[in-house]
């Protein structure tokens, strides 16, 4: 082997053993031992002797040194002799059990590598098959087994460096790598494997480790042994890399925690975090609860993209405002909450919550366009361990219900008072859900007078709920629960039905007077409204054009085309167009003329300041005529007021002044008995 180590690299392209190859190598052909120098990159043999030859079952040299070995060879065996190279270079010399396949037919040998240096500065392997081994088949498969599977098997000393790697665990080895210590990329990672291995013999594990590819994800387990080779103390490591694995777990769960718009935590996070809390004893903590201000008329007036960025801006924000230590969670829609984990000193969380309130009010700009959005803001405080979430979380939206109703863009804490208050609106709300039910409305009619005639022209219908021990409830009481609640849409569908069904009974029984029916803003966006006036109007007895539906300017906000459809698809039925409350809303001059209008209502507080109110009610008056509409003075109580309006040529008066709303059965008997305008 001393004149084998001699060997120089051919001159002319390292593939065929002539020259000085052949002349260093005679003395190799007149040994019994399989002697060959194979090149790694171009997968050949460079020069064998005889035996070699037969090992390969080739019939000469010259036959074995064309062969492709390139061509079947599995990645496997590539990437170990890969890692041969660099290990020759270093000057290594090592043995290893091989199975060759010479023609296809399974032959074990033990084989010596060592290193034979190039003219391009790269290594062969200058190969010996020291022995020849009859193993039995079970050693044979599984030496095969270490050498072609994914599973990183490693061998090392203990507090030592590495004592084996299968080829796995050398193509994942970084150069650097000394020791299992030197693996890890957290040095506590290391410090708990030796702990448990100590204290149990093996331990599995998830770490970061430092690879040839960089840090990966390994799935780790390593066992107490020893040395077979000399009986030392070791640890046996097998590793597979779940790097990709974790990183979708970790995804997955990134993606179930989070509200997918803002990156916020979501509601599921947020209770689960509560509820760990609740393992701290005594530890106060505090939850915030914002919305944000008439967040529907910022998708309403500029469109759900913009919307959405609203909700990103203060969603960075809030989160740039808070500790690490606390969390933000959207909870859906506009709605967010923010848990503090240390509120011992409830003034200063007070203070960092209006600070915060502040911060959200900053003017937001996109584009061309300009906001300035404020939050309405609710702060309950609680320990974990004594509170579940859905009570905490009541507490809070209560308290920023309390904002809401004080005008909006304030933080209002909670306390006792406001939690009995609460808890009087959700009993207010749990009747009304049974007054539904039951059915237990009912209509009152206030007559609307002609200036002209002083006649009854008209009738409108008033909702009353008939309450089983409070007795009458004025709809003040209980129309604000029904629009907050969502309540609103099936009352109004009630009264709707109700009034329809008096308009064509008494147009059936030869009583040719109108009814006007208000409908809420929430009820004109409900596809049933539609269907009920329909199937109303398809009633044999259904008085064309003496059924009006009063609707506020509210509800002409949006896209004009498909408002005046929709008002025009109802003017088509037979209904009449009314505007309920006349230049209190988002009164616009330019877009009424759009619309199938028939009726203007000036509202009341214009009749109460009559006659200072003058100017003002004579331009709404100017535009009904221009439009084609007639008006009606709402609030009507002073003669002062009902004669200013008849000598400006208002069309129709409605108020106490001429009747109080009543019940049906007095109203049809005003006028069957042709009652003034005074009763």
């Amino acid at each position: 082997m001393a004149k084998l180590d001699q060997l120089q690299t051919p001159s002319h392209n390292g593939l065929e053993p002539i020259g000085p190859v052949r002349h260093y190598f005679e003395f190799a052909y007149s040994l019994q031992t399989p002697i060959w120098v194979f090149d790694i990159d171009s997968c050949r043999v460079l020069c064998a002797n005889k035996p070699a030859c037969t090992l390969w079952r080739a019939e000469d040299e010259a036959a074995l040194c064309t062969r492709d070995f390139g061509r079947d060879m599995s990645s496997t065996v590539r990437e170990r002799l890969q890692q041969y190279q660099t290990d020759v270079a270093s000057g290594s010399t090592f043995k290893e059990m091989w199975t060759l396949y010479p023609n296809g037919e399974p032959h074990s040998i033990e084989v010596l590598f060592s290193g034979f240096p190039k003219n391009d500065g790269r290594f062969a392997l200058l190969c010996e098959g020291t022995h020849h081994k009859e193993d039995l088949p079970e050693n044979i498969r599984s030496l095969e087994a270490l050498l072609h599977t994914d599973v990183m098997i490693s061998l090392f000393r203990r507090n030592g460096p590495v004592l084996y790697m299968n080829p796995a665990a050398r193509n994942a080895s970084p150069t650097s790598q000394t020791g299992l210590a030197s693996q890890f990329a957290e040095p506590q990672d290391y410090d708990t494997l030796i702990f448990e291995i100590d204290r149990k013999g093996e331990h599995s594990m998830v770490a970061e480790v430092d690879t040839a590819h960089g840090r990966r994800w390994h799935n780790l387990t390593a066992k107490a042994c020893l040395d077979a080779a000399t009986g030392g103390a070791a640890i046996l490591v097998t590793a597979n890399d779940v790097t990709e694995l974790k990183n979708a777990r970790d995804k997955a769960r990134f993606l179930a925690n989070r509200d997918q718009l803002t990156g916020c935590f979501n509601r599921s996070y947020l209770q689960h975090t509560v509820r760990e809390a609740s393992r701290s004893k005594h530890k106060k903590c505090g939850l915030l609860f914002f919305d944000i201000d008439r967040f529907k008329q910022i998708n309403d007036r500029h469109g759900h993209e913009m919307g959405d960025i609203v909700l990103k801006a203060l969603a960075s924000r809030a989160c740039a405002a808070i500790k690490k230590t606390d969390l933000l969670a959207r909870l859906g829609g506009d709605e967010f909450v923010i848990l503090f984990e240390n509120a011992e000193d409830k003034k200063q969380l007070e203070r960092v919550a209006q600070r915060l309130l502040e911060n959200l009010r900053r003017p937001l700009v996109h584009k061309s366009v300009k906001l300035n959005p404020t939050v309405s803001m609710g702060l309950t405080f609680f320990t974990p361990e004594r509170d579940n979430f859905t009570a905490i979380l009541r507490q809070a939206d209560i308290a920023l219900y309390a904002s809401k109703s004080e005008g909006r863009d304030r933080l209002t804490v909670y306390n006792e008072a406001l939690g009995a208050t609460a808890d009087a609106r959700d009993q207010i709300e749990s009747d009304l859900k049974r007054a539904i039910e039951r059915e237990e409305f009912v209509l009152h009619f206030q007559p609307r007078v002609d200036f002209a005639s002083g006649e009854i022209v008209s009738l409108e219908a008033l909702v009353r709920w008939k309450h089983p021990t409070r007795g009458l409830v004025m709809p003040s009481d209980f129309i604000p629960f029904c629009e907050e609640s969502g309540l609103i849409e099936p009352v109004g569908h009630l009264v709707l039905r109700a009034g329809l069904n008096h308009v064509i009974e008494w147009h059936k029984s030869g009583l040719d007077i109108g009814v006007s029916i208000n409908i809420s803003p929430t009820q004109f966006d409900d596809p049933k409204l539609m269907e009920s006036l329909v199937e109303f109007a398809g009633d044999p007895g259904f008085p064309e054009n003496q059924v009006e539906l009063e609707l506020t300017e509210n509800v002409l906000v949006g896209d004009r085309t498909v408002l005046a459809g929709r008002l025009r698809a109802i003017a088509e039925l037979g209904y009449r167009i009314a505007i309920d409350d006349f230049g209190v809303g988002y009164s616009n001059l330019s877009y009424i003329s759009d619309f199938p209008v028939h009726c203007i209502k000036i509202d009341r507080s214009f009749v109460d300041r009559l006659p200072e109110s003058g100017p003002v009610v004579r331009l709404i008056l100017t535009l009904a005529r221009q439009i084609g509409a007639m008006t009606v003075a709402e609030g009507v109580e002073t003669d002062v007021q009902a004669e200013w309006l008849r000598q400006a040529s208002c069309d129709q008066a409605q108020g106490f002044l001429f009747f109080h709303p009543a019940p049906v059965e007095r109203v049809l008997e005003h006028i069957a008995h042709g009652a003034s305008a005074t009763a």
